[in-house]
């Protein structure tokens, strides 16, 4: 396998192909590339023969690793798992892309294009007619053509996924070459590219808003560093040791409302998607730092500073039609100050909204193997550690 280095001239051209665009189902509708291949050494990808007895490929990749860090540590046998796989295989370092970010580095290493050739330059990408940011690897349209009835849309076209990236995938190449594949968490692969082969989308992949993390932060005071916190800052009242809220989701694409200037209804410029909520009680504990919190029809018993397991959510867009994600809770302080964390909504592998895989049906059978797990980037909650 052959990984492009920045400054290399030889590099293959771009193809002349348009953005990958996906249809989501329904109406809603619904440094560094790994510095070593090790001995078996693409991010979660196995790639089998075409027959039962042909030899089998497993290419780890981890995003950052440091090939000096690796060697050091293995020399000082803290990684005997790693220095294994190099003692029986190979180990060697790889030049990374120009800039030396992970979306670029991990589209070369799909592709084989620099950065020129398949588009992705950061983490960030501006509109030239705007000069605004806008998300760098993929675009999430509108619903395209509905019928209005009064505050109720009916959508005849369902919401269109682009992926930016360009260039044809390695995996499309084994696929064509009859070799099957498996890639799981692919970087810059959020929708998945359609192959014969199975896919599940990895960094870059968006919550159910389709943003990269906007969590839920419950309080009944205002936080000191409101300004800078990202995530939607809820306040709250206790009333008698019982909280009433509301969790917000996407936006409906079934109702409108108008947006309008001035005080008056004349005052009208166009029309909005109100979010869709789900109501849910806390009752607290009049001694013990201890919550009951019930949502959709589930109760969890919070202790303070305990997570909770994953919780299906059904966000009601229209009768008969449900909109489902994943969260999880935490319950960080119950007083002086009530705070209640909730995590990034989760396309819900069961069943989700958005594309998470190829074949669209994998993420579900993935669900029914491994329960509820998250989809959305990474599971770390780093935007809520570092706003405190």
């Amino acid at each position: 396998m052959m990984v492009a280095r920045p400054g290399h001239r030889r590099m293959l051209a771009a193809p002349a192909r348009a953005p990958r665009r996906f249809r989501c189902r329904a109406a809603f509708c619904r440094g560094l590339l790994a510095a070593a291949c090790l001995a078996l050494g693409l991010a979660g990808t196995v790639c089998g023969g075409g027959g039962s007895g042909g030899k089998r490929v497993i290419v780890l990749g981890i995003d950052g690793l440091d090939y000096g860090l690796l060697e050091r540590f293995m020399a000082e046998g803290r990684l005997p798992n790693f220095a294994r796989l190099a003692g029986e295989g190979d180990f060697a370092p790889l030049e990374t892309t120009m800039p030396p970010l992970s979306p670029v580095a991990w589209s070369t290493f799909i592709t084989g294009l620099d950065p020129g050739g398949h588009g992705i330059f950061d983490f960030v990408h501006r509109d030239p007619a705007t000069m605004q940011p806008v998300e760098p690897f993929y675009s999430i349209a509108p619903a395209g053509r509905s019928l209005a009835l009064g505050s109720w849309v009916l959508p005849l076209a369902g919401q269109e996924v682009t992926l930016y990236r360009r260039g044809q995938t390695l995996w499309e190449l084994l696929d064509a070459a009859g070799v099957d594949t498996t890639v799981f968490r692919m970087p810059v692969n959020f929708p998945p590219v359609e192959t014969g082969g199975r896919s599940f989308a990895g960094m870059g992949t968006p919550d159910l808003l389709g943003t990269h993390g906007t969590y839920s932060f419950f309080s009944s005071a205002p936080p000191e560093n409101e300004a800078r916190i990202t995530g939607r800052v809820e306040l709250v009242d206790v009333i008698e040791h019982r909280i009433a809220a509301q969790l917000r989701g996407p936006p409906n694409p079934f109702r409108r409302r108008p947006i309008q200037r001035g005080l008056t209804a004349a005052g009208a410029v166009g029309y909005e998607h109100p979010d869709m909520t789900v109501d849910f009680e806390v009752r607290i504990d009049p001694d013990a730092p201890v919550v009951r919190v019930t949502i959709a029809e589930t109760d969890l018993v919070l202790n303070e500073g305990e997570w909770s397991d994953w919780i299906r959510i059904g966000f009601e867009a229209a009768p008969g039609f449900t909109v489902s994600a994943l969260a999880r809770f935490y319950l960080q302080r119950v007083r002086p100050v009530f705070r209640l964390y909730v995590t990034p909504l989760q396309i819900d592998p069961a069943d989700p909204a958005l594309p998470l895989s190829n074949p669209a049906g994998w993420a579900a059978d993935l669900h029914d193997v491994l329960g509820p797990f998250y989809t959305q980037e990474l599971p770390q909650e780093t935007k809520a550690f570092s706003e405190g």
